[in-house]
């Protein structure tokens, strides 16, 4: 399982058009689930997040989590992130979950996201997002458990 993520000022979600979610200040957090993932993974990787400390303190210092500064976190698909690109140059998706379990799995995260972080808004698993974030920082992080 492996996740980028991205502190944000806001971030916005739709899908044909229908505005889905948005957040303001936050975590944007693209969700990519490997074949052989478990459930436990899920669990690691929410409480990962809710705890990353990347947001600054009064001295400047990455020392605050999203739950320290009332943050939100938008929780997106994203089975791209498991694209092998090494042999020629359109990527293999071989690694990617299958969909129902990757989604099962997406869920997890989720909802033990949700247990921990008050404000937590998702995506549309497999839908054709269109998504508009402004970054702050830029602050970056690649997690992959």
């Amino acid at each position: 399982m492996k996740a980028v993520i991205q502190r944000v000022l806001k971030c916005a979600l739709s899908v044909d058009g229908k505005l889905i979610s948005e957040i303001g200040k936050g975590l944007a957090v693209y969700l990519g689930v490997k074949v052989g993932d478990t459930e436990a993974q899920a669990a690691a990787m929410a409480k990962k997040i809710s705890a990353l400390r990347v947001f600054e303190d009064e001295n400047g210092k990455m020392n605050l989590s999203v739950n320290d500064i009332g943050g939100q976190v938008l929780l997106i698909s994203q089975f791209t992130l498991y694209g092998d690109c090494s042999h020629g140059n359109r990527p293999s998706f071989t690694e990617a979950e299958r969909p129902e379990r990757a989604n099962y799995l997406y869920e997890l995260v989720l909802s033990s996201l949700r247990e921990s972080v008050p404000q937590v808004k998702c995506g549309v698993f497999g839908a054709d997002m269109k998504i508009e974030q402004l970054n702050d920082g830029p602050v970056t992080v690649i997690y992959e458990i």
